[in-house]
């Protein structure tokens, strides 16, 4: 039955791609005529571009997700055996994808202060980390082969220990992360809506191969978690697709802070429902680096600008690395160790010069969308976007191998 029920969700899906299209056709005009939108910053053009059009996809799936509930429980309607659990596991994973939604939303409307990017995704998650709690489900983590040789001749350590409530302060901490990390690497036509489609695309490969390997058993164990990413997933990737379409270059709309939040929330609840909250950070390595080198300008160790877009250079059609400008004196102690260490590995642009009597910096700012930049020189927007989806294709593959081959030389168990 969850076979044929993750058919119909594929076709949900496929219906809500269409739905997605013509809403999105139908609602530019009326973003415009409500001043909804923006102006590219990258485009000589000041054409106005409806934002955020990511509501517009969030409803449809959400739609598609409330229609779809009752097919994986057909079979258990009126016995006494229903799977309340299973149950609640997808009406809490939709909880906190929709109260993403409305902080994103907000966010968009409101443009929302840094902290409350982290409070809102925190409180959003608890119903999430509740029904996980009172499911029962687990809270152990395998333990490395080497960590437990290295420490054998002091102690035994077992295969797997129980972390407790440590495990849902990390499943907390993924939340919060997915939901800014994808908001925090963007900036131009089709970033946010292609890293999404790649990272969906890939966990839902890594379900289908989990599946495939349970050989289609219901009642092997995990089998029904991949199964229930799938059902999220599948509908979120119909709909992503879609809109990137329309927000790859030369966008013709913007997806906003709703997208990102929703993209993010729902990888963090397929991963949490599916119990692979820890290998969905290998799908995440270039948003993880673009945080790290992020920090310094984020924790404002080193002075950050309001827009970290690429600078935009209407006589070449091209975009270069942009750069902060700030006097040396303004640096943080921290800060200024961070740009010795990058700029000594070739990391960092970085230029000191004087004006007015005093030491400036000049320095690119710190995103790898701006690294990019500088070790290749400017480029037209359309391949700077896509020579970043590569990355995250290369990415995705060296985390399968990373999931596939070498978890299986440090654990005996993987999850």
């Amino acid at each position: 039955m969850s076979l044929l029920s993750l058919f119909i969700n594929a076709g949900l899906s496929a219906v809500g791609a269409v739905i997605c299209y013509r809403l999105i056709l139908d609602y530019i005009p009326i973003f415009i005529a409500r001043k909804m939108y923006g102006n590219d910053q990258c485009k000589v053009s000041n054409a106005p571009v409806p934002e955020p059009m990511g509501v517009i996809c969030a409803a449809v799936y959400l739609i598609v997700m409330f229609v779809f509930i009752p097919f994986p429980f057909i079979e258990w309607i009126g016995m006494d055996t229903f799977p309340y659990a299973k149950l609640l596991a997808i009406l809490s994973g939709l909880i906190s994808i929709s109260t993403a939604i409305l902080l994103g939303f907000a966010d968009d409307m409101l443009d929302l202060r840094w902290r409350h990017k982290l409070l809102f995704p925190t409180l959003s998650s608890l119903p999430l980390l509740m029904v996980y709690y009172v499911s029962g489900n687990s809270t152990t983590v395998i333990v490395p082969t080497i960590v437990r040789h290295l420490v054998q001749p002091f102690v035994v350590l077992p295969i797997t220990i129980n972390i407790s409530f440590i495990y849902y302060i990390f499943m907390g901490m993924v939340i919060v992360f997915c939901t800014n990390a994808i908001n925090i690497l963007a900036g131009i036509n089709g970033l946010e809506s292609g890293q999404s489609l790649v990272i969906s695309a890939s966990v839902s490969l890594f379900n289908l191969v989990q599946v495939y390997r349970f050989g289609a058993d219901e009642n092997a164990a995990g089998f029904w978690h991949h199964i229930i990413s799938l059902y999220f997933l599948l509908p979120f990737t119909a709909c992503t697709a879609v809109l990137f379409y329309f927000n790859k270059y030369p966008s013709r709309v913007f997806v906003g802070d709703t997208f990102c939040y929703w993209s993010g929330m729902t990888l963090a609840v397929v991963s949490i429902l599916g119990h692979f909250s820890k290998t969905l950070m290998l799908f995440f390595i270039p948003q993880t680096i673009n945080f790290l080198y992020s920090i310094p300008q984020l924790f404002h160790l080193v002075p950050c600008p309001r827009h970290r877009l690429p600078k935009y250079d209407a006589e070449s059609d091209t975009v270069s690395m942009s750069v902060a400008e700030f006097k040396k004196s303004q640096l943080k102690t921290l800060g200024s160790i961070f740009i010795t260490i990058c700029r000594s590995i070739r990391i960092l642009y970085v230029e000191e010069f004087e004006k007015d009597g005093e030491i400036y910096v000049r320095m690119n700012n710190l995103t790898i969308i701006n690294l990019v930049l500088k070790f290749f020189g400017p480029m037209h927007e359309s391949s700077l976007n896509g020579l970043l989806m590569l990355i995250q294709m290369l990415c995705s593959c060296l985390a399968f191998f990373i999931r596939f081959y070498l978890a299986s030389l440090f654990y005996d168990v993987v999850e």
